[in-house]
């Protein structure tokens, strides 16, 4: 393809028509894709990369190159960088200062710590957004950098911090108030799972943020009802609330008036768009104070919720007439019959999750489809769908909306059920259909023949916490290519079968008929040879992810081969052998991180 004669700005204008309006996995990989086509298209697409995801940063690439080939980055993501803790401050410290300066966002989630001393080493920060989650060791003078080295912050996630405190109360309590002090223009802020979080300070947060808006304060034991209702009192403006985990049921007058006066404080946020209340006691008059003032909930999350009862939620749900995303996971009052009630109040939904109610099956199912045009999608794991009547071929309907189907672990699902899902929904791309143990392989065919535009397909049979997965992992003795495919052609974009008996004629056929595949996991697959893998890498010309660890069949040599038959791949975890330091050095200059 000749590119060399067209000018920069004219190839800027089509890159920049071609990537607009697209969801950020498929414009990395529009980038990625062109970027091979010349050094001219390589140098135009780094312009518009604006966030980085740096991985174990190999040691033959410096940070200080990846700002000098992407000038444009706002954002930085170091939470796979888990390094030593003197290894992530001297990572942070040779990031150029201009480059540093341009940066507004920053995550160093997962870590061992907050790099302070590399972050001392810049006079100038606008960073707006941090993210310091699962932190190993947050201590309180980290809390006080923060609020003191980040005055511009917006959004601020601390959340999970590891281990118990070692410091005194009061120390954490001086730096928590100073940092509430400080960061006035926050509007987001995750403070769940600390430790020293309390009343107090979020009284203070209330108080001193005028433009928050948002806020998550999960599982923080000090955390009390009548503190949550004095400080959103004070903050009537918020428009999201998580506050999940209080499990003790008010009994005692003292709790009774604390749990009313949340209540009505809560009723008061007028702008309550999201609500999340998971795992927690609540009761009717809850549910009911808030459809009393009628607040625009477009998210409620009630998941794992316990004390209330059908009437409490028919109450709201009826009073809620924006709401597009419902979580009743356990809400086991319900059945078909008093589901189908609420599904008249439903019609903006665009999901819902209603996992674990045990006494839903055929009936509610198709109640949702017929009551919500607009439904995408639908969790329903560990139901009884496949219980009750099913529409014959010639009274089903269509419906193009639906995309999503979470159905794991319904142990009445059959291949009768299938067989219509894949006529019903045409525009489906994600099924998951682990655990469904009366579901055939033959089924499984029908179905993607059927839903041609599935990239996300489950079907294993041991959880797995990924997602955007064809997993077929859990049945090692399956032959999934001794069926007979209806197409030529699937979009899956990552395919997980580990632990099979795959062979190379089967991984073959797979990859003729899978070949935009982004991500192959074949570990521990050990009927798959050197000669299957070849073949393919070969036809899988987008693949960017291989995993072949375990595969003891598979000679050393062809890690080096991949590299330089696929350009695309950007990650290889390799057989039983560790690549040698020289050859490492090699694959990483490649672009491809090699494990």
């Amino acid at each position: 393809m000749a590119v060399d004669g067209l000018p920069s700005d004219c190839w800027e204008l089509v890159i920049s028509k071609l990537i607009d309006n697209v969801e950020k996995e498929e414009r990395k990989h529009y980038l990625e894709t062109l970027s091979l086509v010349s050094k001219q298209l390589v140098s135009i697409t780094n312009t518009f990369v604006h966030s980085f995801k740096l991985i174990n940063n190999p040691s033959s690439l410096s940070i200080s190159h990846i700002f000098n080939r992407f000038p444009n980055l706002t954002s930085l993501d170091l939470s796979a960088y888990t390094r030593h803790p003197d290894d992530l401050n001297a990572l942070i410290s040779q990031i150029p200062p201009p480059s540093f300066s341009r940066l507004t966002s920053l995550n160093l989630s997962n870590n061992p710590i907050i790099p302070t001393l590399g972050l001392r080493s810049f006079l100038k920060n606008n960073l707006t957004s941090l993210i310091c989650s699962n932190i190993a060791s947050l201590k309180f003078t980290d809390i006080t950098f923060i609020a003191d080295f980040f005055p511009f912050l917006q959004h601020l996630d601390i959340s999970f911090p590891g281990g118990k405190p070692k410091s005194q109360h009061k120390d954490y309590n001086n730096a928590l108030n100073f940092l509430a002090q400080k960061l006035s223009k926050l509007r987001t802020v995750d403070l769940s799972a600390n430790f020293y979080i309390n009343d107090s300070f979020f009284l203070q947060l209330c108080i001193n943020c005028e433009f928050l808006q948002q806020v998550l304060i999960s599982r923080c034991p000090f955390i009390t009802h009548a503190g949550i209702a004095l400080a959103i009192h004070h903050r009537p403006t918020l428009n999201s609330l998580s506050v999940t985990n209080f499990m003790e049921e008010p009994i005692e007058l003292e709790k009774v008036n604390s749990f009313s006066y949340f209540i009505d404080s809560l009723a008061n946020l007028k702008r309550l768009t999201y609500l999340d209340l998971s795992s927690s006691c609540i009761n009717d008059l809850l549910l009911q104070s808030i459809a009393r003032e009628a607040l625009p909930l477009t998210k409620l999350v009630l998941q794992n919720c316990y004390n209330y009862t059908y009437y409490g939620i028919y109450c709201l749900l009826s009073k809620s007439p924006s709401l597009q995303h419902l979580d009743l996971q356990c809400a086991n009052f319900l059945d078909d019959q008093l589901f189908n009630q609420l599904c008249a109040f439903l019609g903006g939904l665009v999901s819902i999750n209603l996992s674990c109610c045990l006494r839903l099956g055929n009936s509610s199912f198709f109640a949702l489809l017929i009551n919500c045009p607009l439904l995408a999608e639908i969790r329903m794991e560990s139901t009884n769908i496949g219980i009750g009547p099913t529409p014959s071929v010639v009274d089903f309907e269509v419906y193009p909306q639906v995309k999503s189907l979470h159905l794991c672990w319904n142990m009445h699902l059959q291949d009768k059920q299938i067989n219509i899902f894949g006529f019903m929904f045409s525009n489906m791309q994600l099924i998951d259909l682990s655990f469904c143990k009366r579901i055939s392989e033959q089924g499984i065919a029908t179905l993607l023949s059927r839903c041609p535009k599935i990239r996300h397909f489950k079907f294993n049979g041991f959880p797995q916490a990924k997602i955007r997965h064809f997993k077929f992992n859990g049945f090692p003795q399956a032959k999934l290519f001794s069926i007979n495919f209806e197409v030529s052609r699937l979009d899956l974009e990552v395919l997980n079968l580990s632990h099979s008996r795959i062979d190379d004629k089967q991984l073959y056929e797979i990859s003729k008929i899978c070949p935009r595949l982004l991500q192959l996991d074949i570990k521990h697959c050990n009927d798959v040879t050197k000669k299957g893998v070849q073949l393919a890498v070969e036809n899988c010309t987008c693949l960017r992810e291989i995993n072949l660890q375990g595969c003891r069949e598979v000679s050393n040599d062809i890690v080096s081969w991949m590299i330089f038959a696929r350009p695309s791949l950007r990650k290889i975890t390799a057989p039983h052998f560790r690549p040698r330091d020289c050859d490492r050095k090699l694959l990483s200059e490649q672009r491809c991180l090699v494990f």
